[in-house]
């Protein structure tokens, strides 16, 4: 990943849109259902999607509310090469990008929204901005993020598990932000009016453990950690995540994560 493209991330690496899409695809898109049930946009606006990745919570604003226009923007290709291949996207246009640095002109779109991307910005306040900076007046920031400190992150139990193992897997550089408090200072900070926040919990089920597990293992921040460990150590970990998730009667695992949510409206 190119280290000048400042929204990338040095430790955790997003270079295969299709396991991506496996893992945090779908929980965006679930997430992101209730998320644009409470944001409640119009239809035929004009969108910028910051951090776009696999195009999974694009295609829902496709889907949902027919946009005149989706421009998404991401640093890594091999996401964007998944997203340009989803079938209902082809509306939408895809190009590498930095947070910090949209290649748009002011006032070029109704509405901006980062889905689980702000803790990747290195400087949040200057991703902020940018989406002030390309939304008319009146239009909408919006943005949705894993409750990381909350631990409300989906593989919040697998990465216990490691840290107790010895491992540390890695986070998002700047996962400080994802406290609400952080996104209400952010976002009143960058001059918006109407600020509203609000936490959105929801769940995935599993078909059993092993759906589970070879679901997570395709997430980045897990794969990269099992990638250094011994496969004895892999085999102890998995142990361990099955004695700690418990099945309901017909075998399926249900997982319950957090996301903060916040949105509000350019002034002037």
């Amino acid at each position: 990943m190119d280290s000048a493209v400042s929204m990338a991330e040095q430790q955790i690496r997003y270079d295969d849109g299709a396991a991506y899409d496996r893992m945090m695809g779908t929980w965006s898109r679930i997430s992101g259902n209730t998320f644009l049930n409470w944001l409640a946009p119009s239809r035929g606006l004009r969108w910028i999607d910051i951090g776009c990745g696999s195009g999974a919570f694009t295609e829902l604003l496709v889907e949902r509310y027919a946009p005149a226009e989706v421009q998404g923007i991401d640093p890594s290709e091999a996401q964007l090469a998944f997203a340009r291949a989803r079938p209902a996207l082809r509306m939408a246009e895809f190009r590498r990008g930095d947070a910090m640095a949209l290649p748009f002109d002011e006032h070029r779109f109704d509405a901006a929204v980062m889905a689980l991307v702000i803790f990747f910005v290195p400087v949040p306040a200057e991703g902020v901005a940018e989406m002030v900076r390309v939304v008319r007046p009146g239009g909408t920031i919006a943005a949705y993020v894993w409750d990381i400190m909350g631990g409300g992150h989906p593989l919040e139990l697998m990465h216990t598990e490691m840290r107790a193992m010895g491992r540390t897997p890695p986070l998002p550089p700047t996962s400080d932000v994802s406290r609400m408090e952080a996104l209400q200072e952010l976002w009143a900070g960058a001059g918006l009016s109407a600020v509203y926040a609000r936490e959105i919990t929801v769940q995935r089920t599993f078909a059993d453990f092993e759906d589970y597990w070879a679901t997570s293992t395709f997430a980045a921040t897990v794969s990269q950690t099992i990638a250094a460990m011994d496969p004895s150590d892999v085999e102890v970990l998995k142990a361990r995540m099955h004695g700690r998730l418990a099945a309901d009667k017909a075998g399926h695992i249900i997982c319950s994560v957090r996301v903060n949510a916040i949105r509000g409206i350019r002034s002037g």
